[in-house]
């Protein structure tokens, strides 16, 4: 997880007050590498310095997915605990930095939103979604690792934790209708074309409102939410767990078995 330039697989455009991150592989259901990751922080830490920038859209390109995920081919060179465990601080660290965003943000979600993606989403500010629109963590059906104490925080406090239960020990998708009616989206729309249009409208809605209401809301939300850590450095809550997970044979089989699309033998060792 080294830091990486932007490249054409994260794209990001300002129109007024606006600005918009694309999440741009398509032809992989722009599922995330860890150098867009890394791309989505430098940006978000961009865009917070900008004090022209008001609001910040992040979608998918294409209609087929917002994100489907880490790459899974990014695990393979996974051996050791700190890998681990440096995965998914990594990841609390993205999602941090999103979450500490001055400005609102909007997740404009069409098709697939699943693994890392649903996480982006889950920690923007506002959802909105097509039809078309599917959300989970499938995890127990496809690599066999977990989520972290911060990510379960983040889909408890949306939708509480029998449902957050029910989606990942079932490893099923939500459609659209579902998610709206238990919180996970706040606006369902017909199509693409309908579902940038409405971004584009809510996002300049919330450009004309107090800048300082907001950011206020936001961050006082976010430390009633925010679990105690421990000091950077040493061991945080819910480590054993990650690596009960990432250290396991299961993980490695979940893995190798989703890359030659075949069905996983899970051994619970």
């Amino acid at each position: 997880m080294s830091d990486a330039a932007p490249t054409d697989e994260l794209l990001v455009s300002q129109d007024g007050a606006i600005a918009r991150i694309v999440l741009n592989r398509p032809h992989a259901r722009n599922a995330l590498t860890f150098a867009m990751y890394e791309g989505l922080v430098t940006q978000c830490l961009r865009i917070q310095e900008d004090a022209s920038v008001k609001a910040l859209v992040i979608t998918g390109a294409g209609e087929k997915a917002f994100a489907a995920g880490t790459d899974i081919a990014q695990f393979r060179s996974f051996e050791t605990a700190e890998d681990a465990l440096g995965y998914e601080r990594f990841m609390d660290r993205v999602l941090g930095t999103l979450e500490r965003m001055r400005v609102p943000t909007i997740a404009a979600i069409a098709g697939a939103c699943t693994g890392g993606g649903a996480a982006i989403a889950a920690a923007c500010d506002l959802r909105i979604a097509t039809r078309d629109a599917r959300f989970g963590f499938p995890i127990a059906r496809t690599l066999g690792n977990c989520l972290s104490q911060g990510n379960l925080k983040r889909l408890s406090d949306l939708i509480g934790p029998a449902r957050v239960k029910d989606i990942i020990f079932t490893a099923r998708l939500v459609g659209a209708e579902e998610a709206l009616a238990i919180g996970l989206v706040g606006e369902v729309v017909a199509d693409a074309a309908a579902l940038a249009a409405r971004a584009t409208e809510l996002a300049t809605l919330l450009t004309g409102y107090a800048p300082l209401t907001m950011q206020a809301t936001k961050e006082g939300l976010r430390r009633l939410a925010e679990e105690a850590a421990a000091p950077e450095g040493e061991p945080q809550p819910g480590d054993d767990l990650i690596l009960s997970c990432y250290m396991s044979r299961d993980f490695r089989e979940g893995m190798e078995a989703f890359l030659a699309k075949r069905t996983p033998d899970w051994q619970g060792r």
